[in-house]
């Protein structure tokens, strides 16, 4: 059940439901980070509120409260006009609640939610014309020495609307009202009325304004307000008219039941909120950054720039070396290979290798030394210590926690994320150039020392034949020389640019690599604590507007 919208209190803005629904949303997102005592008194109010809601009509519940002694009883019956509240004889102590009921208006389903069943019906009067609405409580005395005379009167006062505090001269600064009555009730001086009883008891001069000046000194440091004190005497009738005026006025104004309900919200998200932080921190980038680059070394990053590097040297030379000895390029280990980090272009599929090695298993990266987990659990460590240094020690122990990822999920996490990135891209168009030139030089070579060798072998069968010259170097030899020499000047230009362009693939494999390297620390340590974060913050926004 959900409370009614459209009341708004006169103190600010923010309805009942609206309240009750943010302080039960505070308390279902901080969970297990809030201290649980004050949950448990918060849902309590919350759940208070949505069944005073609920309940039909226009009552307003005023409860006579006060110590053993004090005289409420008997002021409760002068109010009702009968002996209505018993009292008894040995000792004066009311065993059981009473209520007072003025109007017409059904009251029962009200009673019984309060628990009382003892009722009189007050008969209508001219004089009791601004009471009509009023339901008046006797309570038991709430020092009894009876444990479910005290266990009633605690019910039932949090439950009224109004609290009429009863004291008398002899128990006005008893410890029990102010400290576990009055102090928490900072908020409800809106719907609280003080009461100085027996006041015929004190005859020297000045000494009832003494005693009411001293009662509200007191309720002032409590915290509950500055109220003026009414000033009674159930035995001989002084100040009855003024408590009957004062009631009369919170029963006429028929929004008591609201304020008092706004009263305990606030009252129990303030109580909540002192859980809660002031303001959420951020997370910060100087750690941030130490976990990267410590993440970056445990996956072993720089193995596979190392990797890359080599990589793209030695397919350089494949493609672009000196024909003759290309070759014993193709003798040295593939050092992708050797990590299982193989060709990544996709096939006629339109899947890349790298793709399936994701899927079907790991790579053949070296695992990550003692020391290299050692400090992955400093960084990570570091990181929820500093995210939640501020934070109270609930928050801060769920941030430190969020922190920490199980060491085998984040050691999975880095490899898939290293498989996953493509290390090589489609060859550079250079490659081809210089292999085309490369052949034709090696062409060259190769018909200047055909060319020669026949001149060679028809010389030594004594055949005549004219070698065709170039200036004065003969043709044969200037393509047999000039074809070796320009094939090793064309290797050692393409191996010199094959190192700047392996530099370059390596900067950008290693881009790749630190955005996979971010996404793990962001699944795996970043978004758990932003979750936290985002939680605690959420929390306290809820809050602030159930205390507002």
């Amino acid at each position: 059940m959900r409370l009614r919208r459209g009341a708004r209190e006169g103190a600010g803005t923010v309805s009942v439901a609206e309240r009750a629904d943010a302080l039960r949303s505070a308390l279902d997102i901080g969970g297990d980070e809030l201290d649980p005592a004050a949950s448990e008194q918060a849902r309590a109010v919350v759940d208070r509120a949505v069944e005073r809601s609920a309940l039909t009509g226009g009552r307003t519940v005023v409860a006579l409260a006060g110590a053993t002694g004090s005289g409420k009883s008997s002021l409760f019956n002068r109010l009702a006009g009968g002996e209505v509240s018993t009292i008894s004889p040995r000792r004066p102590t009311t065993a059981e609640a009473g209520a007072a009921i003025w109007g017409e208006e059904d009251a029962s389903e009200l009673l019984d939610w309060l628990g009382v069943h003892n009722r009189h019906h007050v008969p209508a009067s001219a004089e009791d014309v601004d009471l009509d609405g009023l339901v008046l409580v006797d309570l038991p005395d709430f020092d009894s020495r009876e444990l479910r005379h005290r266990v009633e009167a605690d019910k039932i006062l949090e439950r009224a609307d109004v609290f009429v505090w009863v004291t008398d001269p002899q128990k006005y600064a008893d410890a029990r009202l102010h400290d576990d009555y009055l102090r928490p009730l900072r908020h409800h001086d809106t719907v609280m009325l003080l009461v100085l009883n027996q006041a015929d008891r004190l005859r020297q001069e000045g000494g009832v304004d003494q005693v009411a000046d001293d009662l509200r000194r007191l309720v002032r440091e409590d915290g509950a307000g500055d109220h003026e004190v009414i000033v009674t005497s159930a035995r001989v009738g002084t100040g009855l008219d003024e408590l009957r005026r004062r009631i009369g006025q919170v029963v006429s104004a028929r929004n008591a039941a609201e304020a008092r309900l706004v009263a305990d919200l606030r009252t129990r998200a303030e109580q909540v909120a002192e859980g809660v932080a002031p303001s959420t921190p951020d997370l910060g980038e100087g750690v941030d950054r130490r976990l990267h680059e410590t993440l970056k070394v445990s996956s072993g990053v720089p193995v596979v720039l190392d990797a890359v590097e080599r990589d793209y040297v030695r397919q350089a030379a494949q493609r672009t070396g000196w024909p003759f000895t290309r070759w014993v390029s193709g003798l040295r280990p593939d050092p992708l290979r050797r990590l299982r980090l193989g060709d990544d272009r996709p096939g006629p599929t339109g899947i890349a290798p790298s793709d399936v090695r994701a899927v079907l298993g790991r790579s053949s990266l070296p695992a990550p030394t003692p020391a290299a987990r050692a400090n992955v659990q400093l960084a990570t460590r570091r990181l929820g210590e500093e995210a939640g240094a501020s934070l109270p020690p609930r928050w801060a122990e769920a941030v430190l926690e969020a922190a920490s990822p199980k060491e085998d999920n984040l050691a999975d996490a880095l490899d898939q994320a290293v498989v996953g990135v493509p290390l090589r891209k489609r060859a550079p168009r250079w490659w081809s150039v210089v292999g085309v030139l490369q052949l034709i030089l090696a062409v060259a070579a190769v018909v200047g020392l055909a060319w020669l060798t026949v001149l060679a072998v028809l010389g030594w069968f004594q055949i005549p034949a004219e070698a065709l010259f170039w200036g004065p170097v003969p043709v044969p030899l200037a393509l047999l020389v000039g074809g070796l020499l320009a094939g090793l000047l064309v290797a050692v230009l393409a191996r010199i640019a094959a190192r700047v362009g392996a530099r370059r693939r390596r900067r950008h494999v290693e881009h790749l690599l630190d955005e996979a390297i971010d996404e793990v620390a962001y699944q795996h340590v970043r978004r758990p604590i932003t979750t936290v974060l985002d939680r605690h913050d959420r929390t306290r926004e809820l809050l602030s507007v159930a205390a507002s």
